[in-house]
């Protein structure tokens, strides 16, 4: 007997109501995760002594964040949804110590102007996701592969300290990003996450997860091209 398939590879969806509240209540968490990294960017940026004790452990904080990025992902269907929120807002507190040092590099006002234009190309491909009749499923497979080969250009680049290869790095990684938000928003409004998970709960807490990477990613690439350094 074949496993029942998620109604995203089959190319149904919920009922409407239960689509609008499963988007609600990932963006409401999304936006509440941001909240919280600001908050903590904030403060970061504007402490010299924050920015140098966060520099100090920058590697080992990254992996820290990459460990619970994917933790969050892989055991959510074997730990509660407030456990699985819990760790998210853990994960969106050490992101504050990271974007802060970020920012910090560069001047408020391209730092403004790079988080707008990131919460323009996020709502534009999100109202694309969750009103599109075209199937986004096709994508999945070649935006893993893109963002594998992204993450790896990413660190060789690291060490050959390249700025051409730097901006199109940067420039390919607002695209893979910007089209991640789509598809990730169709997942969500088609109930796959639901499926995946086995909770409504449980569901909101991954879409927010993979929503709150998409934007942060959008914003920190963005300013890399657009930022002015100080």
């Amino acid at each position: 007997m074949n496993p029942p398939q998620a109604p995203y590879n089959v190319g149904t969806r919920p009922a409407p109501e239960l689509a609008s509240s499963l988007l609600a209540h990932s963006f409401g968490w999304m936006f509440a995760g941001l909240l919280l990294t600001s908050g903590i960017a904030v403060v970061v940026a504007t402490n010299q002594k924050v920015i140098n004790s966060v520099a100090d452990f920058w590697y080992l904080i990254f992996i820290g964040q990459l460990g619970l990025a994917i933790g969050i992902q892989g055991l959510i269907g074997r730990i509660s949804a407030s456990t699985a929120l819990a760790l998210f807002f853990v994960f969106a507190a050490t992101m504050g110590f990271t974007v802060g040092v970020i920012v910090s590099l560069y001047e408020v006002p391209s730092v403004i102007s790079s988080f707008f234009s990131a919460a323009a190309m996020f709502g534009a491909a999100a109202l694309y996701g969750a009103t599109t009749r075209r199937s986004l499923a096709g994508l999945g497979g070649y935006l893993f592969m893109g963002m594998i080969g992204l993450f790896v250009a990413l660190l060789v680049n690291l060490f050959l300290d390249n700025g051409v290869a730097g901006f199109i790095i940067a420039a390919i990684g607002v695209v893979i990003f910007v089209v991640y938000t789509a598809y990730d928003v169709q997942r969500i409004s088609y109930g796959d996450y639901v499926t995946s998970t086995g909770s409504i709960e449980k569901a909101s807490v991954l879409g927010a997860v993979h929503l709150y990477i998409n934007f942060v990613n959008i914003f920190l690439f963005l300013l890399r091209l657009m930022g002015s350094r100080n």
